[in-house]
């Protein structure tokens, strides 16, 4: 997946979950919305993603009004269609009615054909211990190239 800009990014995301699978989908927008997530003005960070009757939706994701624009603008933190295959819909269905599953998104951007996208997750989330391990393994590998860069010298 070729990413163009990057609007927004979410971090917590991978600290919070174990990610499965990750999907990319378009999105549904109205009027001066992708004004808006073209000028960096969007937020993934409290969203996440349901399927309700065969369609798949993310709500929580905020774009704020465009400064330019005028009574046309939306409301920052409406419900939004994803745009995925059938097949791709199905598959996140059944992985969503697992116990312990949801749908997170990871990052939004603009790819190079000046689409905007959303990179969905399948994830799982992380118990307190699996934290400390993910924070404990990555302080013992920064550890370990210190001490090897610090070794070629």
């Amino acid at each position: 997946m070729a990413i163009g800009k990057l609007i927004s990014n979410n971090k917590k995301a991978r600290h919070d979950y174990f990610i499965e699978e990750v999907y990319e989908a378009g999105l549904v927008l109205k009027g001066t919305e992708v004004k808006s997530i073209r000028n960096g003005k969007a937020s993934v960070k409290e969203a996440y993603a349901e399927i309700n009757n065969g369609e798949a939706w993310i709500l929580n994701m905020n774009i704020s009004p465009y400064e330019q624009g005028n009574i046309n603008n939306v409301d920052p933190l409406r419900k939004r269609k994803l745009l995925l295959k059938k097949k791709e819909i199905l598959k996140l269905i059944s992985y969503t009615t697992q116990k312990g599953l949801t749908l997170i998104p990871l990052r939004l951007y603009i790819n190079d054909k000046g689409k905007v996208k959303i990179e969905i997750a399948v994830a799982k989330g992380k118990k307190l211990y699996d934290k400390r391990q993910t924070i404990a393994k990555r302080d013992a590998d920064m550890r370990m190239k210190k001490e090897s860069s610090l070794k070629n010298y």
